[in-house]
Formats: C-alpha cells, sequence, structure tokens
C-alpha cells in the first residue's frame, strides 16, 4: 500500500487522476476493497487538491464516476457468474465477513448497497451479491449513485479539508509541532472510540430500575375474570316492624 502512495504522490498531475480512479474502480468491481487502497487513494485525492497539484472538481468528478462504474460492474459479474464468485479463495478466507454482507442484503435490500458503500468489505462485495441475488439493476443503479456520490464526495474532501488544516497549522506552529498535535489527537480519538466500543460489548451503564406494579395486585375470579374484593362487602341486617 505504502508504494501506490508514493507513487501518486510522486507522479505527475495526469497519472496521479489515472492511478487513483483506477483504484476507486477496482476495490468495487474486482472484489479486492479490503486489499487496494481505494479509499485510501480518494483521500489522498483530496490531500494533494488541497496542496493545487491536483484539481478539486476534476478528483471529485472522478472518483464519483469510477465509484459508480466500479459498483455496476461488480453488479454485472454477480448477475452472471452466480454463486461460483462465493468459491473465490480470497473470499472463502472471508466467510464470517462475507456470511454478515449477505445478512444485509437479505434484510435491507437495496439499502444494504448503499449502507455498504461506507465499509471496506462490504463496498468490495455487496455489488456482487446484488447482482448474484437478481436485484433489479434500476433499483440497484438508484442506491449505487447515492452511495457512490456521497462517500466519493465525503472522503475527497475530508483529504481536502485535512490538506488544507495541516497547511494552515504547519504555517502557525511548524511542521513537527504540527505532526505531534495530529499524533496526539488521533491517539485520543482512537482511545475514546475503544472505550466506547468496550463499554457497549461488557454493557456497562446505568442498571435499568425494578419493575414495580403501579397498582397492588388482587384475586381474579376465575368465573367472572374480574378483580375480586378482598373481603365481601356486609348486607345491612333486615329490620321488621310489628304493626
Amino acid at each position: 500500500m505504502t508504494w501506490i502512495i508514493d507513487a501518486i504522490r510522486n507522479a505527475g498531475p495526469l497519472p496521479a487522476y489515472l492511478i487513483i480512479a483506477a483504484l476507486v474502480f477496482a476495490e468495487d468491481a474486482l472484489f479486492i476493497g479490503f486489499i487496494l487502497p481505494g479509499e485510501t487513494a480518494a483521500v489522498l485525492g483530496g490531500v494533494l487538491a488541497s496542496q493545487h497539484h491536483l484539481q478539486l472538481w476534476l478528483i471529485l468528478l472522478l472518483v464519483i464516476a469510477a465509484a459508480i462504474i466500479g459498483d455496476t460492474v461488480g453488479y454485472q459479474i454477480g448477475r452472471h457468474f452466480g454463486s461460483r464468485i462465493l468459491q473465490i479463495p480470497l473470499l472463502q478466507k472471508r466467510r464470517p465477513q462475507l456470511d454478515r454482507a449477505r445478512d444485509l442484503l437479505a434484510r435491507k435490500g437495496g439499502s444494504a448497497v448503499f449502507l455498504g458503500r461506507f465499509t471496506a468489505f462490504f463496498r468490495a462485495v455487496m455489488p456482487a451479491l446484488a447482482g448474484l441475488s437478481h436485484m433489479p439493476y434500476r433499483r440497484f443503479l438508484a442506491f449505487n449513485i447515492a452511495g457512490g456520490t456521497i462517500w466519493g464526495a465525503a472522503v475527497v474532501l475530508a483529504g481536502y479539508f485535512a490538506g488544507n488544516v495541516y497547511l494552515t497549522a504547519a504555517k502557525t506552529f511548524g511542521p513537527t509541532v504540527t505532526i505531534a498535535l495530529l499524533a496526539v489527537l488521533t491517539a485520543a480519538a482512537a482511545a475514546w472510540y475503544l472505550r466506547k466500543r468496550i463499554k457497549a460489548r461488557t454493557g456497562q451503564g446505568p442498571a435499568a430500575p425494578p419493575f414495580q406494579s403501579e397498582t397492588p395486585s388482587q384475586p381474579v375470579s376465575l368465573e367472572t375474570n374480574q378483580p375480586e374484593d378482598p373481603q365481601p362487602p356486609i348486607r345491612p341486617a333486615h329490620t321488621c316492624t310489628v304493626p
């Protein structure tokens, strides 16, 4: 992955555009998004745009188009090759993740195509699974365009704004202090995230108050299915008057 990033950074504008677009396309179309750094390349494209090495509007257009076209190719592969693609050794080694992706698709339908765009493994296999399940192409395309547009714009702009923040901070504090501050913030964010996940898994949190009935229980009559009076009513004694 490092050599790919170095190639993008050291290449001229045209090779950089082509490499970034190819990586984004390949991670969706060839089921290797968890190996090829397509998302990392898109973020790096945003960083290079912030440094005026690339045009922001063009890298946005290329990343979004490559994402949508890559998903479309993955869908067609799944539709034409069927369950045979599930026997690929690369996918068999990740069977639990693949089962989770299939379960998400079964539960969410077209929404899974959109949601899967934001997770590396799901982004790689969800288009093919949608084609394998014979999801109508128009339905797939609608969620594909929505997910590809939002994801592509988000990752490129994240890199663009991160690059601008770094450049501004480096001018003020110097590169060394800026890198140190970013490392501390990253470590703090990672610690907070891990602590949150640990609490969620261990079920820590305020205990629920014990259940209390709003009204005291009363015996119920089996014949009338109504609460019985705790004590029968006392009837007044009849008096007899003698004329």
